[in-house]
């Protein structure tokens, strides 16, 4: 096995988190298209509990996923996903078994309780090297784009054969099988990696919520979800009212997602090669806003709300798959991991948000309104985002050290630094570890190595 592939530990590592990540957003993402339809024989039933329901995962997500973090440095990763796997499963019976509304909402927030996303992420950088790490995100990455396409073909034929409770069922069952992949399948991690690859830091938190071009892509990616979680609230009630019986909706959404995919590869390929990456994404949240735009005029028609949602989810994948590599390229080299649990909480309030939002207008207005007040959000993303600066292409390494002084530690940065490809550097003492980004083209590691004392 060559340094450049996975070994076999890897693998089993990427594959066996992947599925615990999956089954775990397949059971959130199926309830998105049906719980607006099937939730109407609930007590308590209006769009504005449509919406809390919908969005109150996220906030509970928001809340705990850094302190979970914290904690599965503390007592371990597999005993923290355990018990978070856990908490979502009691959660998703509890939701199961609602007779109203407020119950059904109070199942979702316990459901965000399980909050494992970062204990998962750190669990997966304690199984892989520093240079194969990013293909293990990468099949992460892809296991949750395919749940979400899957959610959107189960969750109709689910919930119309057996309700709403039926997929918090489904859901549970799920999670239980998560239990047994992380008890008896997933490796045992040796090695922890750095906290800075992984782990969120308040000390960094504060920082990174002052840099300018983060800032725009933890609000942005709020936005994003934020205009995901609305127009749900919205659009399965209002396909049936255009004439789409709910069994048959993923009729749509399956050619639109697979269909977005499709195109959304070709215009990342063209942005990367041409060097025309800002454009690229500008260029997104705009056919986001116009899509939305779109959905809001052609609100009466199957097949105009059809090619609204194909422009939308082109758009929705590209600015998905691009922005957390930009929040890693802009992060400095030792806390990359605080400003992906940044990034990752405000993704999650945003579909808190996106449920208040779009459960209030829909109930106060129509689905016309929740659709043009989407398009408002990427108006507003647009120009926060018009002035965003996109980083030169890196990656960030980490390298082990040994130190014995503050003034050892310092030294070392500033002959790092000098190398040829690194463009910043940053030794922990702490950490007995040196964090490197740098642009591939130029480095060399094992110079790199030789520096650190490593060979």
């Amino acid at each position: 096995m060559t340094a450049s592939s996975l070994n076999s530990r890897e693998k089993r590592a990427a594959v066996t988190l992947a599925s615990v990540f999956a089954f775990r957003m397949l059971g959130l993402f199926m309830l998105m298209p049906v719980l607006a339809i099937y939730g109407q024989e609930l007590d308590g039933f209006s769009p504005l509990w449509i919406g809390i329901a919908i969005g109150a995962y996220g906030l509970t997500q928001a809340v705990l996923q850094i302190p979970m973090g914290w904690l599965s440095d503390k007592i371990g990763r597999k005993k923290v996903i355990v018990g978070g796997l856990f908490v979502f499963a009691l959660g998703s019976v509890i939701a199961a078994m609602a007779e109203s509304m407020q119950v059904l909402t109070l199942g979702r927030a316990l459901q965000g309780m399980g909050a494992i996303a970062s204990a998962l992420l750190a669990f997966a950088s304690d199984l892989s090297r520093d240079e194969q790490r990013p293909k293990v995100m990468a099949v992460i990455g892809m296991s949750i784009g395919m749940s979400f396409a899957a959610a959107m073909l189960l969750g109709p034929m689910v919930a119309a054969s057996w309700g709403v409770s039926g997929v918090f069922w489904l859901t549970s069952i799920l999670a239980v099988v998560g239990i047994f992949i992380v008890l008896l399948l997933v490796p045992k991690a040796i090695n922890k990696a750095p906290k800075g690859d992984t782990l969120a830091t308040m000390a960094d938190i504060k920082k990174l919520i002052k840099h300018p071009q983060l800032a725009r892509l933890d609000i942005g990616i709020l936005l994003l979800h934020l205009s995901l979680t609305t127009i749900f609230v919205a659009l399965p009630g209002q396909l049936i009212s255009d004439g789409l019986i709910a069994d048959h909706h993923w009729h749509l959404y399956i050619p639109v997602l697979v269909l977005a995919f499709v195109l959304m590869v070709p215009i990342m390929i063209i942005a990367i090669r041409k060097e025309k990456e800002k454009q690229a994404f500008l260029g997104s949240i705009a056919l986001l806003m116009v899509s939305l735009l779109a959905m809001a005029i052609w609100v009466d028609s199957i097949i105009g709300l059809g090619i609204c949602m194909l422009l939308y989810f082109v758009a929705f994948n590209f600015l998905e798959a691009t922005m957390p590599a930009l929040v890693s390229r802009l992060a400095p080299a030792s806390q990359k991991g605080s400003a992906m649990g940044v990034y990752s909480s405000s993704q999650f309030f945003g579909a808190f948000l996106g449920g208040i939002l779009g459960g209030y207008v829909a109930q106060v207005m129509s689905a016309q309104a929740v659709f043009a007040a989407a398009a408002l959000v990427g108006l507003i993303w647009l120009i926060l985002a018009w002035k965003m600066q996109v980083p030169p292409k890196s990656k960030i390494i980490s390298l082990m050290t040994q130190l014995s002084s503050e003034q050892q530690a310092q030294t070392l940065a500033s002959r790092l630094v000098a190398l040829p490809g690194v463009l910043e550097a940053t030794v922990v003492r702490d950490e007995n570890r040196s964090y490197l980004k740098i642009n591939d083209k130029e480095f060399d590691l094992d110079q790199a190595r030789k520096m650190a004392g490593l060979s």
